[in-house]
């Protein structure tokens, strides 16, 4: 064992980078730290913008603010497939609010015309539209477009991207931001849109609509073919997450044990371990400072912040070019020698030549030394770049920070709908036995407190104390089901127990009018994207890509106009 003053030489001596530049990220997955760390993002992109010269020495991914991994439209991509806008009432309940337009893009170089459709139309989720316009080029809209010789469509949700239908986002102006008024934005569209430069009629129920969304638009899709049977003749529920819930603790769980086993021992013995020296006083800012973080104020927001690698994980993808490898890098990080002892890293966490001593009689496996340099590398120096305090960065509890309303502060919108009906407030498992690799300080009352510090009550609209989560989970919750509605979800999906494949919901039959469909080792709607020759895709990928256009067409062959 070495001591602490030797551990604090030596610590002082790691200059590994392990971020790198990479800001495409949807918004599903909201944590503590994700507003944080989408205002240090907007930070440095004004300081590039003023200063081009200078690049900061770490960015940090910032995707965990959300989903999954997405491809980001190129250039070229948005001169093929120009924006169109289509006008939708901002309240389908109150036609005199005004109204606004909804972004949409087409695709039609495999459209036959006369053949009378089909048109398959993708969900854009909580994200800017933009962000699914290479689906539309080669991923699952354009390989079923080609398959059926249909017409490709993306569409912007409202308030997202550049569907604003408000000024400013304050807690009156995002009443409309709910589960029902995009739904029915959906299906105003399906109904009525006119699409340029094809002299046609191909309105719902006109023609087979088939409507493909992954994620929270997975669910939107679902929903769809129940709540509009008549529009939507088929749908496509990727990674669906058709179960709102409260506490969605399970989310960690799903990593901790699809992970390497030795990534997850160090994470576990890390957090344990920390959990324990915090409530040591005169040993609590020496473990924050460790990390880099001794003048952060609260407990829980330096646990929160050591908890921020775990969102890498819903990023991976099958395609190198689309998908993070930062979980990767995160555990190799953890795995690293130890002062230049290779055969320490081979040692099991807790191993007596593993540990170091800390004052008082305590021990920590040297391990989290590791964990310590990869949080000052990847996010405490991206504050330090700055010129800004750890608690500015990381701090939870300055209630005025989270109150700017302007447009351009678009964390609001996915936090908004979070906060009003569909939680998924990420949490410690709720039996404190139960392994975790999230510390026990992340609650409920932690994790649910910015709903009230950035949504003041407004004039028209109070955000209620807890999400309204029935509002989702009475369209069908787990049992969700219905002839050509098909659920496609990654074995590996950390958003999976909240999905028709949850051990919570019940088994069913695969079949080609209701495919249910596992994709082995798949992560976050793994079938979304693909690549321009589908015979280039991984042997699974190709797989799931072909049942689709299977069952899709043997949808179509029942359809009658």
């Amino acid at each position: 064992m070495m001591s602490l003053t030797s551990f604090a030489l030596s610590f002082v001596l790691f200059s590994c980078v392990f971020a790198a530049a990479d800001t495409a990220y949807s918004k599903l997955r909201f944590g503590p730290q994700s507003i944080n760390l989408w205002r240090l993002d907007a930070r440095e992109k004004v300081l590039l913008a003023a200063h081009p010269s200078v690049t900061p020495l770490v960015i940090q991914d910032t995707r965990n603010i959300g989903f999954s991994a997405s491809p980001i439209a190129s250039s070229q991509q948005l001169v093929k497939f120009p924006e169109q806008h289509f006008v939708q009432p901002i309240d389908h309940h109150n036609h005199t609010i005004g109204s606004f337009g909804q972004r949409y893009w087409v695709n039609t170089r495999h459209y036959v015309p006369g053949s009378g459709g089909p048109v398959i139309v993708l969900d854009g989720g909580e994200t800017n539209g933009e962000d699914r316009i290479p689906f539309l080029d080669t991923g699952i809209v354009d390989i079923l477009a080609k398959a059926t010789g249909g017409v490709g469509v993306v569409l912007e949700h409202r308030y997202y991207g550049k569907s604003r239908p408000v000024s400013n986002l304050s807690t009156d102006n995002l009443r409309w931001l709910t589960n029902d008024q995009a739904a029915a934005d959906s299906a105003n569209f399906m109904a009525n849109v006119k699409f340029c430069d094809i002299d046609e009629d191909l309105t719902a129920p006109n023609v087979p609509w088939i409507y493909y969304g992954g994620s929270y638009a997975g669910a939107r899709s679902a929903h769809m073919r129940v709540l509009y049977p008549e529009l939507v003749f088929g749908a496509i529920a990727s990674s669906a997450v058709t179960h709102a819930t409260l506490s969605n603790w399970e989310y960690y769980d799903v990593i901790r044990q699809a992970a390497d086993p030795s990534c997850t021992a160090h994470i576990e013995n890390t957090v344990k371990t920390l959990d324990i020296l915090l409530e040591v006083p005169y040993l609590n800012p020496h473990v924050k400072g460790l990390f880099g973080l001794q003048n952060l104020e609260h407990d829980n927001d330096f646990m929160s912040v050591i908890e921020t690698p775990l969102g890498y994980w819903q990023d991976k993808n099958w395609n190198p070019t689309i998908g993070s490898r930062k979980f990767d890098e995160f555990c190799e990080a953890l795995n690293k020698p130890i002062f230049g002892a290779p055969d320490i890293v081979a040692l099991p966490v807790g191993h007596e030549d593993h540990l170091l001593s800390l004052p008082g009689g305590h021990r920590i496996d040297v391990s989290i030394l590791n964990y310590a340099q990869y949080i000052r590398e990847s996010l405490v120096k991206r504050c330090l770049n700055l010129s800004m305090t750890v608690e500015e960065c990381f701090g939870t509890y300055n209630d005025t920070a989270f109150l700017e309303a302007t447009i351009d502060q678009d964390w609001r919108l996915w936090t908004f709908q979070v906060c009003t009906e569909w939680g998924y407030f990420f949490t410690a498992p709720p039996d404190p036995e139960h392994p975790r690799i999230v510390s026990k300080l992340m609650t409920m009352d932690y994790a649910t407190k910015i709903c009230q510090q950035a949504f003041p009550p407004g004039k028209y609209f109070t955000v209620p104390p807890l999400p309204n989560i029935t509002a989702v989970n009475a369209l069908g919750d787990f049992a969700i089901a219905a002839d050509r509605l098909a659920f496609i979800d990654g074995d590996v999906d950390p958003w999976k127990p909240c999905t028709p494949h949850s051990v919570y919901g019940e088994n069913r039959e695969d079949t080609i009018l209701r495919p249910f469909k596992l994709i082995p080792g798949g992560v976050h709607h793994y079938d979304e994207n693909g690549l321009r020759n589908i015979t280039d895709e991984p042997p699974e990928i190709q797989k799931i890509h072909y049942e689709m256009v299977n069952f899709v067409l043997e949808w179509l062959d029942d359809f009658e106009a």
